[in-house]
C-alpha cells in the first residue's frame, strides 16, 4: 500500500523550489496560487533567504503550494491518484495538502484557509514569547514527564526519540537546565510556540472563515494529525484542520496506523526529507521516497505504481460510505442494528470499532437509508476498511 505525505513546517530551505519551475506547466500553476494566496511564491521559493522564509505568514502557503503542484507533476490527471493511494496524511500545516490530494478542499480553498492560518498563527506568536525545543533520545516517558512537569506541551510526537516541546520562553530555560536523562535539546528557529493553547486566537479566527467552505467527504484514506484516526467526513475533517492549529500533531499515531494499514511505501512530496527520515526509524522496512527535485518524478512513478494499489473508498458519489476510524473488532453495538432498507438519522452511530485501547462509535454524519452491511459482527478491519453503505435520503446535504 502507498501512502503520501506532505511536509510541515520547518520543512522549507531557500531556494528549494528552484528547479521545479524550470517546468513552464509548475510555473504557470504557481503564479495562479500565488494570485490566490497574494503571496509571491515564486520569489519566495527561489530568492529568499532562510529567515525571510522561517515568517510563518510566509512559510505556511508555499509549503501547502509546493506539495500541491509536485503532486500534481507525479500525477497530471488528480483522479489517477485514487487509483493507487491507499492513504494521505500530511504534518500540522502539510495536513491541508493531504486534505486536498483526498478531495476535501479545493486548492483555491486549501491557499485561502493557508494563508489566514499562516496570518492568524504570526499574529497569535505575538501575544508572548513562546517558541519551541526539539527533545531527541531519551526514555519516552520520562521526556513526557519532564515537558509536563516544566508546564510544556509535546506540540509534535514524531514517535520514539523525536519530541518537540512548546511553552514560553521562560519555560523552555528551565528546561534547558533539567532537561530529561540521555536527551539532547535543540531550540527550534520557529516564530512561537505552535500547536499549544498560545495558538487560541488562530484557532478563533479560521473556525469563522470555515463556516464559508464548502467540503466534500475523502476519496481515499485521510490519517488525522489529532489521533491518527480515518477521518471520512468532509465537514470533520475542516474542523479537524481548524482545531489542530492548537492541538498536538501526534504524528506517532499516524505512522501506527500506516503500520496497521499494513503500507509498504512512503511518497514524500517536496521540501520532502523529514518525514521519510522519521519514518525510516520508526517504520522498518518501509519503503520511502523523498521528492526533492522534478527530476526523480520517473522514478517517483515508479515508486507509486510499485506501491499503488485501489482505494477502498474512492466510491461513486451516488453513495456514501462508513468507514473504520482505526484497527480494531467490528460491532454494531448494542442499540437495535440497522439493516437494508432502514433509514439512519443523521449524527446516529450506527457501529462500534473496538481495539486494546479505545472504543470509537462510527456515526453517519449526514443520515441515509442502508444499501448493505459490508462486513459481519464480530469481523477484525483495518483503518479506513468500509462498513456500510449509505443512500441519501431527499433532502438530505
Amino acid at each position: 500500500m502507498l501512502v503520501i505525505v506532505a511536509p510541515g513546517q520547518g520543512a522549507q530551505t531557500p531556494g528549494f523550489l528552484e528547479p521545479w519551475l524550470e517546468d513552464p506547466a509548475f510555473a504557470g500553476r504557481l503564479d495562479w496560487l500565488s494570485a490566490v494566496a497574494g503571496i509571491d511564491l515564486a520569489h519566495y521559493g527561489t530568492k529568499a533567504d532562510a529567515e525571510t522564509i522561517r515568517d510563518t505568514a510566509i512559510a505556511q502557503p508555499l509549503l501547502v503550494a509546493s506539495s500541491l503542484l509536485a503532486a500534481l507533476a507525479v500525477f497530471p490527471h488528480p483522479s489517477d491518484a485514487f487509483r493507487t493511494m491507499g492513504a494521505a496524511a500530511g504534518h500540522s500545516v502539510g495536513e491541508i495538502a493531504a486534505a486536498v490530494g483526498v478531495g476535501v478542499l479545493s486548492a483555491e480553498q486549501a491557499m485561502v484557509l493557508v494563508r489566514e492560518r499562516g496570518k492568524a498563527m504570526a499574529a497569535a506568536a505575538k501575544h508572548a514569547a513562546t517558541s519551541m525545543t526539539a527533545v531527541l533520545g531519551g526514555d519516552r516517558d520520562e521526556v513526557l514527564a519532564k515537558i509536563a512537569e516544566h508546564g510544556l506541551v509535546a506540540a509534535n510526537d514524531n514517535g520514539p526519540g523525536q519530541v518537540v516541546a512548546a511553552g514560553t520562553v521562560e519555560q523552555l530555560a528551565a528546561f534547558a537546565e533539567d532537561g530529561p536523562a540521555k536527551a539532547r535539546l535543540i531550540p527550534l528557529s520557529v516564530a512561537g510556540a505552535f500547536h499549544t493553547e498560545h495558538m487560541e486566537p488562530a484557532v478563533q479566527v479560521l473556525g469563522h472563515y470555515a463556516q464559508a467552505i464548502t467540503t466534500h467527504d475523502p476519496r481515499s484514506r485521510l490519517i488525522s494529525n489529532r489521533d491518527g484516526q480515518i477521518v471520512h467526513d468532509g465537514r470533520e475533517v475542516l474542523q479537524r484542520l481548524v482545531q489542530q492549529v492548537s492541538a498536538p500533531v501526534r504524528w506517532d499515531l499516524c505512522m501506527q496506523t500506516m503500520a496497521d494499514l499494513n503500507v509498504t511505501g512512503i511518497l514524500e512530496m517536496p521540501p520532502a526529507g523529514t518525514l521519510t527520515g522519521i519514518a525510516k526509524r520508526a517504520l522498518k522496512g518501509v519503503e520511502t521516497f523523498a521528492l526533492k527535485t522534478p527530476d526523480q518524478l520517473d522514478d517517483a512513478r515508479a515508486f507509486v505504481e510499485k506501491h499503488g494499489s485501489p482505494s477502498e473508498i474512492d466510491a461513486s458519489p451516488t453513495w456514501r460510505l462508513l468507514v473504520s476510524p482505526m484497527k480494531g473488532i467490528f460491532t454494531r453495538g448494542e442499540q437495535e442494528p440497522r439493516e437494508s432498507g432502514d433509514s439512519v438519522q443523521p449524527g446516529e452511530t450506527v457501529a462500534i470499532v473496538k481495539s486494546l485501547r479505545d472504543s470509537l462509535e462510527v456515526k453517519a454524519p449526514h443520515g441515509g437509508i442502508v444499501v448493505e452491511w459490508l462486513v459481519e459482527e464480530g469481523d477484525p478491519v483495518s483503518p479506513g476498511q468500509p462498513l456500510v453503505r449509505l443512500h441519501p435520503q431527499a433532502g438530505a446535504r
